[in-house]
């Protein structure tokens, strides 16, 4: 990436031919070189590989060329999403120092940052020679795209009650430990399941995934037998309670994921872009859990719709009363609320609906997926910001790059321009 200081926004100059024409150095992005420049930042000879380091960049902007998958076709009228007239200088604290977008991108591995205020573009940067139309894979954000068709599904009196159990949907998870779980609690993690999920390739997640690869994801759920506590007590973060949402929201609606996000939110929020949902050869089924590919673009207009409160054009894509029921802390029993509830020894941040829930003033909240992908949302003051990244590791902060902590940083320096925390 050619990092341009003080450039009107509105340029159409490709940024390396313009950085040619000024003498204007490009500036390395962290990394590259480990992460595959000298060969183009390729992808994966095979799904298996494709988080490792010199295939990762390449692989999370296509991993649709890896693996079978299912189309979320975009709206026939797209969301317009203007760009502001000159990008808004962004600044930030961390370390000791105050730190610009652009230095951020040259500290962290950020394949994409994208900043909306009042539904414009206010800057937007990339590295590694990614490009905006490009499919990134949303890890863990999915999860929240998951809860909003749930609550579609709700709506619609497809779904009749979240304090039914899955298996009320789903009648092969009869008689399993999820099965009898109320889907509240599927959504809140806290099915009371005892469930280790830390990407070490050797934990109760790897033997679920293991499973559902051999024999589908209902009859994985038959691996997971033992509750560590009630449910509904206790958060303890659980990949596998939304695949069996996934596998509820099947059954409720009698339409694959693709096909009911396509109608319920992906077009009537305005995706420009078709979007795709890696599916299971086992079964058919998507990998509910993450595996959801979209373009930077349209991950902003997902953050933007929320940011409205379900709300397009005055229109309602999703109830407000749903979504608030997702993201405000205030909605949330005691131990899920930041500050209160314990994350592997963090007090941090709160959850709500499939949704992480940011501390402060104010409601915030944030989609999470790991290796740094985040949607960062502030309703009142009607800002978002997208972040796609290849991290060193799942956390973004076990490295010791401190990914996690400094994009937080970054989110409060944009929330402090226009409000407090």
């Amino acid at each position: 990436m050619c990092i341009l200081r003080g450039m009107k926004f509105h340029s159409s100059i490709f940024p390396a031919l313009l950085a040619a024409l000024l003498g204007v150095p490009c500036l390395a992005a962290p990394d590259e070189e480990l992460l595959g420049k000298a060969s183009g930042y390729p992808l994966a000879p095979r799904l298996g590989r494709a988080f490792e380091e010199a295939y990762r960049v390449g692989s999370f902007s296509a991993m649709d060329r890896l693996s079978p998958h299912c189309v979320v076709e975009p709206a026939a009228t797209p969301q317009p999403l203007p760009r502001a007239a000159e990008e808004t200088a962004i600044r930030y604290r961390f370390d000791g120092r105050t730190l610009t977008l652009d230095d951020y991108m040259q500290r962290q591995r950020a394949t994409a940052v994208l900043v909306l205020k009042d539904g414009e573009i206010i800057a937007e940067r990339s590295n590694y020679e990614r490009k905006p139309e490009q499919r990134m894979l949303s890890n863990s954000m999915a999860k929240t795209i998951l809860a909003l068709a749930i609550g579609k599904a709700l709506e619609e009196g497809r779904i009749r009650s979240l304090d039914d159990t899955a298996a009320r949907y789903e009648p092969r998870l009869e008689g399993t430990l999820y099965g009898g779980t109320r889907i509240i609690n599927l959504m809140r993690m806290a099915s009371g399941a005892r469930f280790t999920e830390d990407y070490s390739g050797k934990d109760d997640l790897a033997r679920f995934n293991q499973a559902a690869r051999q024999s589908g994801a209902a009859a994985a759920a038959r691996t997971i037998t033992e509750r560590a506590a009630p449910e509904g007590e206790r958060f303890n973060y659980a990949s596998v309670e939304t695949q069996m949402l996934g596998l509820v929201l099947r059954g409720a609606t009698g339409q694959t994921l693709c096909q009911y996000v396509s109608e319920k939110l992906w077009q009537p929020m305005g995706a420009q872009s078709q979007a795709t949902w890696l599916t299971n050869p086992a079964d058919d089924v998507e990998f509910a859990a993450g595996n959801f590919n979209a373009a930077v673009h349209d991950y902003a207009r997902l953050g933007w719709l929320m940011a409205n409160d379900g709300q397009r054009n005055g229109q309602s894509v999703i109830a407000r009363d749903y979504l608030l029921q997702m993201t405000d802390a205030e909605r949330q029993p005691e131990a899920f609320r930041p500050g209160r509830m314990n994350n592997k020894g963090s007090s941090y941040l709160g959850y709500g609906l499939q949704t992480w829930l940011l501390p402060g003033s104010q409601r915030r909240f944030v989609l999470l997926g790991i290796y740094g992908q985040a949607i960062m949302v502030d309703p009142q003051l009607k800002l978002v910001m997208v972040h796609m990244a290849v991290a060193k590791d799942a956390s973004g902060d076990a490295s010791g790059m401190h990914m996690g902590a400094e994009r937080d940083a970054l989110w409060r320096g944009i929330v402090a321009r226009y409000g407090k925390w």
